[in-house]
């Protein structure tokens, strides 16, 4: 208990002396790869993780072949129609006002086609708010212009701001990830059920990760729950996805997924860095 006080007071007197926040925490990490972030000129999708994000990878596939085929048979009915029934190849217009036939098919295909959409959207819906039993939980809150993050488990908190340019290379990022990167990163473990809880401290935010295919508004007053399971080390990337003012641009998210050893040392240094608790660990009788 003196060594961890011990280790506390020191934490608090280098960042005093100017030590950024999350540092200490954030060095036993190690290098990683940033797997979810935008490329250049991409139009794909960033990498799927778990199993949410494969599924909407999955649906997104599904609807482009169903819109496909809708977009070509009305083309071609389209350019069927100006060809066989214009003024020079039918100059006697017929004087129909309806058909029945007609009018039932294009009512019912269209409700057909929406039905088999719902059927594989909707639980795809479903899948990311009925959450699991947790191995973990994060709260997140979103401010005006940022995000503070709490692991209730182990009884500390830290915020999380976005890195200015000529800070990436002190924190280990890439010039290209400005506008991504910040200070202090969530950090979870790797094949884990990740539970979060999210809201908002002022206006409505939205927190989104891409490559987990998260994406949940922080509303102030409301606790929305989701949740992930990451499959692969890395870095990964988001932003608020809710417009919240003249800095909702400059919010980003950070998540680093490691291994469970490398979690358990980061947790370990980040109850002493934010003077929180370590969680009780039960263990199995061997009886």
């Amino acid at each position: 208990m003196r060594i961890g006080s011990i280790v506390a007071g020191l934490g608090s007197a280098m960042a005093l002396l100017g030590t950024p926040a999350g540092v200490f925490a954030q060095e036993v990490l190690g290098e990683l790869e940033s797997v979810g972030k935008p490329w250049a000129k991409g139009v794909a999708f960033q990498p799927a993780v778990t199993e949410i994000a494969r599924d909407i990878h999955w649906l997104d596939n599904m609807l482009l072949i169903v819109i496909t085929l809708i977009t070509l048979f009305v083309t071609a009915l389209i350019a069927w129609v100006v060809i066989r029934y214009n003024a020079k190849s039918n100059p006697n217009a017929g004087t129909f006002t309806h058909n029945s036939v007609i009018e039932v098919i294009w009512t019912v295909v269209p409700i057909v086609i929406l039905i088999v959409i719902g059927a594989f959207s909707l639980p795809a819906l479903f899948k990311q708010l009925e959450v699991p039993e947790p191995d973990l939980t994060i709260k997140a809150t979103g401010y005006q212009w940022y995000w503070g993050y709490e692991y209730p488990d182990s009884e500390f908190a830290f915020d999380s701001y976005m890195l200015a340019r000529d800070e990436l290379a002190e924190y280990g990022y890439a010039d290209d990830e400005f506008l991504l990167a910040t200070d202090t990163a969530v950090v979870v473990p790797v094949g884990a059920v990740v539970k979060m809880q999210v809201t908002g401290g002022d206006v409505i935010h939205s927190w989104k990760i891409p490559a987990f295919g998260v994406h949940i508004d922080a509303v102030p007053g409301r606790l929305n729950e989701t949740w992930f399971k990451v499959e692969r080390e890395g870095i990964y990337f988001g932003q608020c996805s809710e417009l919240c003012g003249k800095d909702h641009s400059y919010m980003p998210i950070t998540v680093k997924a490691v291994s469970q050893e490398k979690y358990d040392a980061w947790l370990e240094e980040a109850v002493q860095e934010f003077a929180g608790t370590m969680p009780a660990i039960t263990v199995a009788s061997a009886d």
